[in-house]
């Protein structure tokens, strides 16, 4: 499958919170490019409140898509997290990670 990788070079232009939504439904597929970019968009707050338990969440899953990069990013953000943000960070990923198998297991059957 073919990903859409040009998200950081979008996000550098705008503040766009369409954009944001954008980038989950990508990320919702599985995109390793989009899974950081959402993970980025959060650690950063760009058109989105920031939020460093998604972000970490959506590090994680992009690292466990195959992203290296996703790794590095998630470590600074788990430098300023606190232990409940950092249990909530795994919880969520765990969530988004079944979310995303569903969504692409539905998207295949069809």
């Amino acid at each position: 499958m073919a990903y859409r990788t040009d998200f950081l070079k979008d996000l550098m232009r705008a503040n766009d919170p369409a954009l944001v939504e954008t980038v989950r439904g990508e990320a919702m597929l599985g995109n390793p490019h989009a899974l950081y970019a959402l993970g980025l968009i959060y650690a950063e707050g760009r058109g989105v409140q920031r939020s460093l338990v998604d972000a970490y969440a959506w590090l994680t899953v992009a690292v466990l898509h195959g992203d290296a990069d996703a790794e590095l990013l998630r470590n600074h953000v788990a430098i300023e997290m606190t232990d409940a943000e950092f249990d909530e960070g795994k919880r969520c990923a765990a969530s988004y990670q079944e979310d995303i198998r569903v969504a692409t297991r539905q998207s295949t059957s069809h």
